[in-house]
């Protein structure tokens, strides 16, 4: 292939991307979105392995390791389930920060590239230490995330003495090992500092996810999205590929514009998230001493719960993360059909950090086909619990706790949630009193016109879709 049909195939694969971006934008269309990014992606992997910067003698290897790759994604796709989405991306995040380390440590070892000037050794040594030290920052913090997120580590934040400072430290030590590196005329001991560097890069990213609590989550997963972007653009730079520099930069700026409507969201800014470690381990009750709503919770049984949705007009179901875990999308789509054929207006209400990433609830639904229509965002649906019979929560907590609105001393005080207590009646499901990964106690389960639902979702539910059907 030659040097102009590469550039053609990138410039395609470029425009492929962005209508890819476009088109997950809304649920209706990502199936045409995925389908443009693999076609991009497709074109151009094609495009540069048998484009003129790689040798004759180097593209069998480099066609054996596209195979092991395939040959992975493959097995994934088929054994890693839905619920275990969140987790599978951080650890593909992970893999993104790593290539770029390893890239970095390989430009910089290659003697096979001669600079005219100093001036160009200079930007491609730049180059290689930003590429490094994002690379390894988001490694071992997708790393954290993927742990947090599967449960082989806790959700509760860790909250180091002087934690800011050493972070501050840090950077600073990387900062002035930069300018040693750069210094340096000795390729062993750039080698030093390079490793020095990535060491602490490595040690940031673990304590910044580590001070990061279960409620955060959602962000911690946009946030690692956009810093593998910037590692794959630095990556490009130092193999002087304009494709993946406009990729990278593609993947960076739409992360770092969905962490912050995530933030948004949440009502707190990006900083505060990074900074301030909220949320607690998932499912902790609160901390001792913390206020406890006055009354008693109403429990309702699976037949009862039918009997409500059976004489409702109006009904808006609220899915979390329990549904995610119960696996009862296919259920929850059941009893929605049953409903709407009776007339019922079933609606869902998607908050912004439902789940344990962003659009979490979205797929979920899309999975067990459920309309597009009838799922709405909490800004376009939240007006209308008033209006509502029955808001039925299915394994969620923060995301409809009161104290947001109620209580200036929450920790989750002003976060925009979804307002189901306005409901005639609001059913929570859930498998105990547990608090959310905020670790605050939630209200909502005390309101005289709530009820709570206790059991496994996917269990409870089919006792409820039985019930309906008879």
């Amino acid at each position: 292939m030659t040097s102009s049909m590469a550039t053609v195939s990138y410039i395609g694969a470029t425009i492929l991307f962005i209508l890819s971006l476009g088109g997950l934008a809304h649920p209706e269309s990502a199936r045409r979105g995925n389908l443009f990014g693999m076609i991009g992606m497709a074109l151009a992997v094609i495009a540069t392995v048998f484009g003129p910067q790689v040798s004759a003698g180097g593209i069998p290897w480099i066609i054996i390791a596209l195979v092991i790759g395939a040959a992975v994604g493959l097995y994934a796709a088929k054994k890693v389930q839905m619920t275990q989405m969140p987790e599978l991306v951080a650890l593909m995040h992970s893999l993104v920060g790593l290539a770029a380390c390893l890239v970095g440590y390989a430009s910089y070892v290659d003697t096979a590239t001669v600079f005219p000037t100093a001036a160009e050794k200079t930007i491609h040594e730049v180059e290689i230490y930003i590429g490094v030290f994002i690379g390894a920052l988001t490694f071992s913090g997708s790393l954290v995330a993927f742990g947090k997120l599967s449960g082989k580590i806790g959700g509760k934040p860790l909250m180091l003495p002087a934690r800011h400072m050493l972070n501050l430290v840090g950077v600073v030590l990387v900062f002035l090992l930069g300018r040693w590196f750069l210094n340096t005329h000795s390729t062993g001991a750039g080698m030093a500092l390079l490793l020095v560097m990535t060491v602490i890069a490595l040690l940031l990213g673990i304590h910044m996810v580590m001070a990061i609590g279960g409620a955060d989550m959602p962000v911690v997963v946009s946030m690692l999205n956009s810093y593998s972007g910037w590692a794959a653009a630095a990556t490009g730079f130092m193999l002087s590929n304009d494709l993946l520099i406009v990729v990278g930069a593609l993947v960076g700026s739409s992360g770092a514009i969905l962490s912050y409507i995530m933030c948004r969201a949440m009502n707190r800014n990006f900083i505060s998230v990074i900074a301030g470690g909220f949320g607690t381990g998932g499912g902790t009750p609160s901390a001792a001493g913390a206020a406890e709503p006055q009354g008693e919770v109403q429990p309702i049984s699976a037949v009862d719960t039918a009997e409500l949705l059976r004489d409702a007009k109006n009904v808006v179901i609220v899915p979390g993360y329990g549904m995610a875990v119960a696996q009862a999308q296919h259920v929850v789509c059941e009893i929605v059909k049953i409903l709407r054929d009776k007339g019922v207006i079933v609606r869902f209400a998607i908050h912004p950090v439902a789940g344990r990433m962003p659009g979490h609830m979205n797929v979920l639904l899309a999975e067990a086909k459920v309309p597009y229509d009838i799922v709405l965002e909490m800004d376009e649906i939240n007006a209308d619990f008033p209006d509502t019979d029955v808001a039925i929560v299915i394994g969620a907590n923060d995301i409809v706790n009161p104290a947001a609105q109620e209580d200036p001393g929450s920790p989750i005080a002003s976060m925009p949630v979804l307002e189901v207590w306005k409901a005639r009646t609001s059913i929570v499901m859930k498998r105990s009193m547990a608090s959310g990964y905020a670790g605050v106690d939630n209200p909502l389960f005390y309101k005289e016109n709530n009820r709570m639902l206790f059991g496994d979702a996917r269990k409870m539910l089919d006792e409820v879709l039985g019930a309906l059907s008879a």
